[in-house]
């Protein structure tokens, strides 16, 4: 692995997306807080205050930054299915992981969160019709996207952050 920042590389997909996609998607994001859990699992102080990469977030930083990521995205979800092409807020997440709930509160309170977050937002997901993924929104950097890449974007980000702490532990030989 060269680049620790993409431990799975970055999100692609060309091509249509279809149902299967979409079905295998949502099964991973409904996976993912019992993997970041596990991920975390039996980790100190100490480790969860380590970077996973040379001038990266720590792993505290990250579980918290999963939680409000995918916060973020169930009102995403909310929005463009209850708008037309809505442009979205998008946020400075390197600046919401240097405020202070980030820092001191554990990281139990956001596995909790995640653990809860994911019932509504695999709830959301199961229920979108082929209408509904193909609605659209904007994100003010890169531009227009659908539900459906988005359901995609979000299963890797969940894999992406998983692999930072699972390949941290893997270097530094915690098991």
């Amino acid at each position: 692995m060269d680049d620790l920042r993409y431990p799975v590389g970055k999100f692609e997909h060309e091509g249509g997306i279809t149902t299967e996609h979409i079905a295998q998607w949502v099964d991973q994001i409904e996976a993912l807080p019992v993997q970041v859990r596990a991920a975390v699992s039996g980790l100190s102080e100490e480790q969860l205050s380590m970077p996973y990469r040379p001038g990266g977030w720590t792993v505290r930083q990250v579980v918290h930054h999963i939680g409000d990521s995918h916060m973020n995205s169930l009102v995403r979800f909310k929005w463009t299915l209850t708008e037309d092409e809505p442009t979205i807020k998008a946020y400075n997440q390197d600046r919401w992981a240097e405020l202070a709930d980030y820092r001191d509160v554990p990281p139990e309170t956001s596995l909790l969160f995640l653990e809860t977050l994911h019932v509504r937002l695999v709830a959301l997901l199961r229920s979108l019709s082929e209408d509904d993924l193909a609605r659209r929104f904007i994100h003010p950097d890169s531009g227009p996207t659908t539900l459906a890449r988005t359901v995609g974007m979000y299963a890797w980000h969940g894999r992406h952050h998983v692999a930072h702490i699972t390949e941290l532990r893997k270097r530094k030989g915690w098991a």
